[in-house]
């Protein structure tokens, strides 16, 4: 239904899981029933009684356990330049949301995003890591190490996906707004309990760190073209001016935050995760300059003007996890 993807349903989805609205409260036994799903078909897994892939190579497992943007294709994308650097050769799978493709696909560079998803084609070019994907993660990773060499792969958001055995889980919250009212959906944010986070191997934080939570923090670039990405733009450059701001990513909060951290007067326009936009989305009928997210950007760069620019985002989860994921590396590598 198109009134899902109106900025008006996102923002009233946005109230009734981080703020206090009643229909939280009358919707709750609908998330208990959620909740009990979901357990249940973890338990079946653990169990045994569907099966799991042992895949030859390690697998490495990203994800959240709410709905919606809390960073982890920024981590992936440094997870698999740190394997990298540490000799490895790391392949990455996703489902590719957003993408339409019905079949195991690698995924490139130069990859439709409307195909294999807007996060996928990102990776690819971010890392120069193979990925593939696939509704079905096992089916992506076997098509990895059937065409290439790769000899360690990153799940992407793959957390709830248990068909695919997994030597190390990392769990990536928004340590701002955490976990919303605290209600499994449609309550609330949550895929899981807050409980499914005591099995996960390491807590990455976004933003603000708890109790055992490794805190991740954004590092920006100068903006670069959607037209010619070699053209680039300090951010100061656009200090006290007025731009158009636009981002169909989970949370954008930080984006715009961003961005009024230059004193800018932003035109915010929000749209759905995913989002596949059309030339009529960018066209303000102005001259003002449009700043996007580099994943928005990776859709746009067909019809965007000369005066639209993204704002690339690095991960960093600090030396500490460097640490901690070398250690564990080194113990899933001899296990």
């Amino acid at each position: 239904m198109k009134i899902l993807n109106t900025p008006a349903f996102q923002a009233f989805i946005e109230k009734l899981w981080y703020d206090s609205h009643p229909l939280s409260v009358i919707l709750a036994p609908l998330g208990w029933i959620y909740a009990g799903a979901v357990l249940t078909r973890r338990l079946v897994y653990m169990a045994g009684l569907v099966p799991i892939q042992r895949l030859p190579v390690p697998v490495i497992v990203i994800g959240n356990i709410t709905v919606g943007g809390t960073g982890k294709t920024p981590l992936v994308i440094w997870l698999a330049r740190y394997l990298q650097e540490q000799g490895y050769r790391p392949g990455i799978v996703s489902r590719g949301h957003g993408g339409k493709t019905g079949r195991p696909q690698q995924v490139r560079p130069d990859s439709n995003p409307y195909l294999v998803g807007d996060e996928p084609v990102l990776i690819a070019r971010r890392t120069g890591c193979p990925v593939a994907v696939s509704s079905r993660r096992a089916v992506a990773a076997n098509e990895l190490l059937e065409h290439t060499d790769c000899d360690v792969l990153i799940s992407d958001d793959g957390l709830q996906h248990y068909a695919l055995e997994r030597d190390l889980e990392i769990a990536v919250i928004d340590g701002d707004r955490r976990f919303g009212n605290g209600r499994c959906l449609p309550a609330g944010p949550l895929r899981e309990p807050t409980g499914r986070l005591a099995s996960v191997d390491m807590i990455v934080a976004n933003g603000r760190a708890g109790h055992n939570e490794y805190l991740m923090r954004y590092r920006y670039a100068d903006l670069h073209s959607l037209v010619d990405p070699a053209r680039v733009m300090p951010m100061e450059s656009l200090r006290e001016q007025t731009l158009h701001a636009v981002a169909g990513v989970g949370n954008p909060g930080r984006f715009f935050s961003y961005l009024r951290g230059f004193d800018i007067r932003i035109e915010k326009h929000i749209f759905p995760d995913h989002h596949r936009y059309t030339v009529g989305d960018l066209d303000f009928d102005d001259e003002l300059p449009l700043v996007m997210t580099e994943k928005d950007a990776v859709k746009c760069e067909s019809f965007a003007g000369d005066n639209a620019w993204y704002l690339p985002v690095e991960a960093d989860p600090g030396e500490a996890f460097r640490h901690r994921i070398g250690v564990l590396m080194e113990e899933i590598s001899s296990g």
